[in-house]
Parts: structure tokens; C-alpha cells; sequence
């Protein structure tokens, strides 16, 4: 995947000191890029149905509308507290420091619908853990937890052991 990975830029120190940030807007500049991304992360899905791909805020919007698109399923969004306008439920999620908090509609998944979760970035696993919870309580079933990149010395998949995992890159 030399094609893709040669799109992703190393943003040393950022956020914060010690941190190399992985950034894809080079990525996202490139319509060639992005179309070879993209196939890439459907080819993972190996031809399983999918009813619905649920993408986590924000960076997870931008490839999970694509692949809904092309999996011809529904499109739902996870943000943070308050940013959804309709009835939600809600899961908390611990972070580096303190905690945060994950929303999704309450009519947004049906019982039995086969669920994608997808994202950017797997890195501790705290994100796609809490939205893995929001969707089984809604009685989703998760067909694969689906990433654009893998962090794996930060070990995410540890916490998502339930599930399938993919990754279209690992670092």
C-alpha cells in the first residue's frame, strides 16, 4: 500500500510534544488517492452485506459516506455530546486524560441491521470500543470494525476483540 502511505504526511508534535500525528488531507486532496483508498477499505469488507456504515466525528465521515455509498447502505454519524439534533443515546469513553462522551440517534440502527463501523485512525481502541457499544444497544449486528490506518504499538485491537478488525495500513 506504498501508493496510499506515500499520501499520509507525519506531523511531528502534534497535537502535543511526542506525538507524530498521521495527516490525510494529502490524501483527501487526491482524487486518485482517495478512489485507491477507498477501494481499498471495501475490498476488506470482502463482500459481506452491510446495512448501514456508521462513521465516528469527524475524520470518519469522509471515507464512511463513500463506502455507504458504494455498500448502497445508510450513512450514520457519531459525534460528541450535544452536536446531533435528535433524540440520542449515549456512551462515555475514557481518554489520555478525563473522559468524553459519543451520540448516536436513537432510530438510527434497527434491530438486526449488519453494521460497519468505520474510521480513520485505530489507536488505543476507546473511540470504536464506545461506538461498538452504541450500536449493540441499538441491536445492530457489527459485521467489521474497518480503519484507514492501524497505530498497533498503541494495541486498539485488544479492545475491539469481539469484532473484526481491519486495516487498510499498520504502522
Amino acid at each position: 500500500m506504498k501508493a496510499i502511505e506515500s499520501y499520509i504526511r507525519d506531523i511531528n508534535d502534534f497535537p502535543k510534544p511526542g506525538i507524530v500525528f498521521k495527516d490525510l488531507t494529502p490524501l483527501l486532496n487526491s482524487p486518485e488517492a482517495t478512489k485507491l483508498c477507498l477501494q481499498e477499505l471495501l475490498a476488506q469488507v470482502d463482500g459481506q452485506h452491510v446495512d448501514k456504515v456508521v462513521g465516528m466525528e469527524a475524520r470518519g465521515f469522509f471515507f464512511g459516506t463513500l463506502m455507504a455509498q458504494a455498500l448502497n447502505a445508510g450513512f450514520i454519524p457519531v459525534r460528541k455530546s450535544g452536536k446531533l439534533p435528535y433524540e440520542t443515546i449515549s456512551e462515555t469513553y475514557a481518554l489520555e486524560y478525563g473522559s468524553d462522551v459519543l451520540e448516536i440517534h436513537v432510530d438510527a440502527i434497527k434491530p438486526g441491521d449488519r453494521v460497519l463501523i468505520h474510521d480513520d485512525v485505530l489507536a488505543t481502541g476507546g473511540t470504536a470500543a464506545a461506538v461498538c457499544k452504541l450500536v449493540e444497544r441499538l441491536g445492530g449486528v457489527i459485521v467489521q470494525c474497518n480503519f484507514i490506518m492501524e497505530l498497533s504499538f498503541l494495541n486498539g485491537k485488544d479492545r475491539l476483540r469481539a469484532h473484526a478488525v481491519r486495516s487498510v495500513l499498520t504502522y
